[in-house]
């Protein structure tokens, strides 16, 4: 045991310098080419070409940590079905392990305060994704029809699109899963789309929030069996949100 930590102490103590001269400087760079190229394709070719762009990044990003990602259970979802995706959320790897390896067309739910990201915020824009003020829960309701009118319609849902909510509202500080709201389940709901739950495991030990601790490793993406809505009303909402947290949750 004494050996593994003095091993683990002296790969951190070598990794360092390959973080901070390369990871991270590069990271920058690729997020301003990728997010002015996603801005460009999105205008010439629609939002399917740049979410293209999209995984780029995001599988850039795992290969320059890097990040080894493994997911298990394609069989629990179609490409071209539609599906709100709901997720635990431990740590800021989560986004691109998620985007470049699920395989959906996906529509973050994010914080408004990161529009205000030169490039990256308008980027995220432009693909279509929903940001909401959590500090008014007017403006993020009225967010939520915005996008509802906007992404779908209820006659031609495009195959492969998702919409992905993250419902503990913020990063999990000690890797146990959060509260769940029921903004994603509502959504999905009125939406007439399935929930399909994910677990994301390992990420708070590659990156842990409000951290720049950042170190290589292998990510695990357990994808779980839909959940059909359909017939589903306002009072069922709490006995599903309580049944998809337990699913996950018992996963990690």
């Amino acid at each position: 045991m004494k050996v593994t930590i003095r091993l683990d102490g002296v790969f951190k103590g070598v990794y360092q310098p390959y973080k901070w001269l390369f990871v991270f400087p590069f990271m920058v760079l690729s997020t301003l080419v990728h997010g002015v190229v996603c801005m460009v394709v999105v205008l010439f070719f629609g939002s399917d070409a740049g979410n293209l762009v999209a995984v780029s990044w995001s599988r850039v990003a795992c290969v320059l940590v890097p990040i080894r990602v493994k997911i298990s259970g394609r069989n629990n979802y179609s490409r071209s079905n539609s599906y709100v995706v709901v997720a635990n959320h431990q740590s800021m790897v989560d986004i691109p392990v998620i985007h470049g390896w699920l395989g959906l067309r996906i529509k973050w739910v994010m914080k408004k305060e990161l529009k205000k990201i030169p490039i990256f915020g308008p980027a995220c824009q432009s693909l279509g994704c929903i940001y909401i003020d959590r500090s008014n829960s007017g403006a993020a309701l009225k967010s939520m029809e915005d996008a509802k009118k906007r992404l779908f319609d209820r006659e031609k849902i495009i195959g492969g699109s998702a919409v992905l909510f993250f419902p503990e509202g913020t990063r999990s500080r000690d890797g146990r899963v959060l509260a769940f709201k029921k903004g994603a389940f509502r959504f999905a709901m009125d939406a007439g789309l399935p929930i399909l739950p994910i677990t994301v495991r390992n990420s708070r030990q590659i990156l842990p929030s409000d951290s720049l601790d950042l170190t290589p490793g292998e990510v695990e993406i357990q994808v779980h069996p839909a959940v059909d809505l359909t017939g589903c009303t306002i009072e069922d909402l709490n006995d599903i949100v309580f049944r998809v947290r337990q699913t996950i949750e018992e996963s990690l």
